[in-house]
């Protein structure tokens, strides 16, 4: 079992699809020759030849087209944005035609479509590059939404997404890329999609975030740990459908939520889990539920970067606000 980062264990399961479904074809800007502006699909090509790993042109637009014909057909189109602000020309093909090609033809024709997109700040990239647009794509009927947050859930979950015969938008951190390095074992097995992780016990307050917003919930958690509150951490990694019910139990336990994400706060994820806990869980909390997020403006340049994602410190005293309630 190697120690993986997150590009490396992407391209794992990239290649572990690729090996044992020939219907998994790859498709992007630059992966094939260059493998990828961030060298995910890096040696793919050499592997598996030029018609399974596509080289396109620069156009997100007819990309997401082409992918779409292909999975109606009966391959399996795994696409790569090289960053989440660069999808927004794709939205026309995602929306009307992705994922409503089930309920269109009454289930005659699928749509088993991933298609990647770095996401996020925190790494220094100028505009376009570091937004997180999830919020957008949960509101699309017909969509899953992924977004890991280590390179283990990583190479499961787009095993997952990849084997799914519906659309799936695969949202990866990019300051999660060559962060850190954890075990991952090369065996195929895919994590469920659909459901919550629960990555740390406690019993003062539930922290629910996804992505790269974790390393930051993580670091409070350590800290807070030290002023002896326990908190517990859900990573939702599925936004689209969200696994409520590991969230309600949670917050049944601790009385206290606190939901973090880097997304802008207005319409984000975060309100959506909110609001499911006020109509579902209202008579377990012993405190308002809070929110730390993104601000409702446009990522700024690297030199302020580090004042629009929802540090340690403000997750740090969110809790304690939410525990002096």
């Amino acid at each position: 079992m190697a120690d993986l980062n997150m590009v490396d264990a992407l391209n794992q399961a990239l290649a572990y699809e690729l090996a044992h479904d020939p219907a998994v074809v790859l498709l992007g800007e630059d992966i094939g020759v260059n493998g990828g502006v961030f060298r995910t699909t890096a040696g793919l090509q050499t592997r598996f030849g030029a018609q399974r790993v596509i080289d396109t042109p620069l156009a997100e637009t007819a990309i997401a087209g082409a992918a779409i014909g292909m999975a109606a057909m009966g391959l399996k189109p795994v696409v790569e944005i090289q960053f989440a602000g660069f999808i927004y020309p794709a939205i026309d093909h995602i929306l009307n035609h992705a994922s409503r090609l089930r309920h269109r033809t009454r289930g005659r024709l699928t749509c088993p479509l991933v298609i990647r997109a770095p996401c996020g700040a925190g790494i220094h990239a100028p505009e376009h590059h570091s937004e997180s647009p999830e919020a957008l794509f949960t509101h699309i009927p017909g969509l899953r939404v992924v977004s890991p947050s280590s390179p283990a859930r990583a190479y499961g979950l787009l095993l997952a997404a990849i084997r799914d015969p519906d659309p799936v938008i695969f949202f990866e951190p990019t300051r999660l890329y060559r962060l850190f390095r954890q075990p991952v074992e090369d065996d195929g097995e895919a994590l469920p999609l659909d459901s919550c992780f629960t990555l740390r016990e406690g019993t003062d307050i539930t922290l629910v975030s996804w992505g790269g917003a974790l390393q930051d919930v993580q670091a409070a958690a350590d800290l807070l740990a030290q002023e002896g509150v326990a908190v517990e951490v859900i990573d939702v990694a599925t936004l689209k459908p969200l696994d409520m019910n590991t969230i309600l139990a949670s917050v049944a336990k601790t009385g206290r939520c606190l939901i973090v994400h880097e997304g802008s706060r207005t319409g984000g994820v975060g309100a959506e889990i909110a609001a499911n806990i006020a109509e579902r869980g209202l008579y377990s909390l012993l405190a308002p539920v809070q929110r730390v997020c993104g601000y409702d403006v446009v990522v700024p340049l690297f030199r302020l970067e580090n004042q629009y994602m929802p540090g340690t410190a403000r997750i740090v005293a969110a809790v304690r606000q939410a525990l002096e309630a």
